[in-house]
């Protein structure tokens, strides 16, 4: 889709386009940046970065929150030709810093709140630069210079973004992401939801997570604007979307829920990409009769978001797909090595341009790939008109007295009994049936848990066989997710320990 040898500086082209548009908005201090006040600032602090150029690896770690210093130094890294690595400030200092030694950043950007962290963290020769003051001997401030930079950036085939994985079963694995990818993952975006001038998108995700980071991209692309809300809150967001009449965002589906039951009044309000984990038909339902236009999603780290996404209507059609393919993605669906036909299961396979060329680990990038392209462990299937259905993870099948069953199909149940709040399900070893299928559950406390256990259990009698029945139901306060919204199915199989 894009030749090998353009180079890559977005924003230098749309501030030379529509200097004077509105590129960020804050939405903790109302400051708005235009394009040229984000270009200058990008080339200052890609001043302030270019003395540690010469470092082993050319890779700026960034732990700083969703605002507009985090997309400045994204650009201003690009702008010097460096990969950059957003870092999850929410996992702990072991975590974060077996990450921060795979990919060996020259340089790690932090704050005053995440300086401690960083600082635990590093254990290598990187060096630890501050955007705030320095409250530890451990960091520098970064510091405006004087003088001129060569911007160095990079070909459309060269790797910009290395991002880690959700993790979910505890191996997340580090994804590059070349120029090329982010471009062509937004441009088909755009022919998918469609984008006007005047489009504002509010980004209220985590930007170490590629939902939370692609908006940072296509809004320069498109030159529309792109507001930031640091951290998702359901009451703020509404109160957010109201008042800077948002037209586009992305959200999970816990944090729809919560806005739905915050109470939304955003008359502008065109586009709620909604992915990162499945959402049930009584949440679509939902949002379609409060006039919430959701377009269901399915993407991965590895496709730089998006793979297939449906419309609102195909959504209410089609119960559970997630749509077609987006502009240039093949999806192929694959059993036992061979392509099947529509309507049968197989694992979902993805290739095009948006596909990344691998992990970091050149031992999980042969793994990943097969002649029909990347491998995304994802089970699914599509139907006669080319829609795509996903129905769990390969690794999550639970093989219970030799059935198998998609915890995905069970708590697609279990979410629509009265009282139930969220619902995962796991598969527990036992010495009889090689696994029992249990379920953690969390409720609205309007009922007793033995009333919502009976109802659980009546439902699920009523529509699935006997087998997929959960033979244990726990209940919890909140069911673990990671920050894209994905069951943690690590931290559920602890919990049930």
């Amino acid at each position: 889709m894009f030749g090998e040898s353009q180079s890559f500086d977005l924003l230098a082209t749309r501030a030379s386009t529509t200097p004077q548009k509105t590129a960020i908005i804050d939405t903790e201090t109302g400051d708005r940046w235009s394009y040229r006040e984000l270009h200058d600032a990008v080339d200052e602090t890609a001043r302030a970065l270019s003395p540690y150029e010469q470092a082993k690896t050319n890779r700026l770690g960034i732990a700083v929150s969703p605002s507009a210093q985090f997309v400045v130094a994204l650009y201003a890294a690009i702008r010097l030709g460096w990969q950059v690595v957003p870092l999850n400030d929410s996992l702990s200092t072991g975590e974060l810093g077996e990450r921060i030694e795979r990919v060996e950043p020259a340089v790690c950007l932090c704050t005053a709140e995440t300086e401690t962290l960083i600082a635990e963290a590093v254990q290598s020769e990187t060096a630890i630069v501050s955007v705030d003051e320095p409250t530890t001997a451990h960091a520098d401030r970064l510091f405006e210079t004087t003088g001129s930079v060569d911007p160095d950036p990079p070909a459309f085939d060269e790797t910009i973004l290395i991002l880690f994985t959700s993790g979910t079963t505890g191996d997340p694995k580090a994804v590059q992401l070349t120029a090329g990818n982010i471009l062509a993952s937004a441009t088909a975006s755009a022919f998918r939801l469609g984008v006007r001038p005047d489009y504002r998108w509010l980004c209220c995700l985590p930007m170490y997570h590629m939902g939370g980071l692609a908006p940072a991209f296509r809004t320069v692309l498109y030159g529309t604007t792109l507001a930031i809300q640091p951290t998702f809150d359901a009451a703020e967001t509404a109160r957010i979307m109201a008042e800077q009449q948002i037209t586009g965002v992305s959200l999970v589906p816990t944090q729809l829920k919560r806005l739905l039951d915050a109470g939304i009044d955003a008359p502008t309000l065109e586009t709620v990409l909604l992915g990162g984990a499945p959402a049930s038909k009584s949440l679509i339902d939902r949002a379609s009769d409060e006039e919430i236009p959701v377009y269901p999603t399915y993407g991965l780290t590895e496709t730089a978001s998006q793979v297939a996404t449906a419309t609102p209507q195909e959504a209410i059609d089609c119960e559970g797909t997630v749509g077609h393919p987006l502009l240039g993605t093949s999806v192929t669906v694959v059993d036992d090595g061979k392509q099947v036909s529509p309507g049968q299961r197989g694992e979902i396979v993805v290739d095009g341009p948006t596909v990344t060329p691998g992990y970091l680990d050149e031992e999980k990038t042969k793994e990943a790939f097969c002649e029909w392209g990347l491998q995304t462990g994802d089970l699914g299937y599509r139907d006669d008109d080319g829609r795509l259905w996903v129905i769990g993870r390969r690794d999550d099948t639970i093989i219970t007295g030799g059935e198998l069953v998609s915890p995905a199909e069970i708590v697609e149940q279990i979410e629509r009994v009265r009282g139930v709040t969220g619902a995962a399900v796991v598969g527990v070893d036992d010495l009889e049936w090689g696994q029992r299928v249990v379920a953690v559950v969390s409720g609205d406390h309007e009922s007793s848990t033995e009333e919502t256990r009976a109802r659980i259990l009546d439902h699920c009698r009523e529509q699935l066989a006997n087998y997929k029945v959960p033979k244990k139901i726990e209940f919890v306060e909140t069911i673990p997710r990671t920050h894209s919204g994905t069951v943690d199915r690590g931290k559920v199989h602890s919990l049930l320990e």
